[in-house]
């Protein structure tokens, strides 16, 4: 079964980051990375970019519209996600437990129940 794991942030919380924390923090989701694509359990991982940046897409009278987004006016927003294929829940709720940082941000997991072929 197929699970959506997220993590949250904003510019804010990535800027106060250290060049050295980040130095530490990068080769730790890496390592997370390469371990769970190593299993077959890790399908994608994603960082998105900031909410500045994020868009809203209509389509008003069958021409595409787009306005400054997020969808929704929050402090945080997601800032990763990470597709997962793996034999049960506990097992998504054991991959998530290892992400890096879990001890200190939670990781919002999502079951997929539809997906496209």
């Amino acid at each position: 079964m197929k699970y959506l794991m997220m993590i949250y942030g904003n510019q804010e919380k990535w800027d106060a980051f250290t060049p050295e924390q980040w130095a530490e923090a990068l080769p730790k989701f890496d390592a997370f990375n390469a371990k769970y694509r190593g299993t077959g359990e890790l399908l994608g991982a994603y960082g998105l970019g900031d909410a500045v940046n994020a868009k809203l897409v209509r389509r008003e009278n069958g021409v595409p519209a787009v306005t400054d987004g997020p969808y929704l006016e929050t402090k945080g927003y997601i800032a990763s996600l990470y597709v997962l294929d793996v034999e049960s829940e506990d097992r998504a709720r054991e991959i998530a437990a290892d992400l890096p940082y879990a001890d200190v941000e939670p990781v919002e997991l999502w079951p997929v129940l539809h997906e496209s072929a």
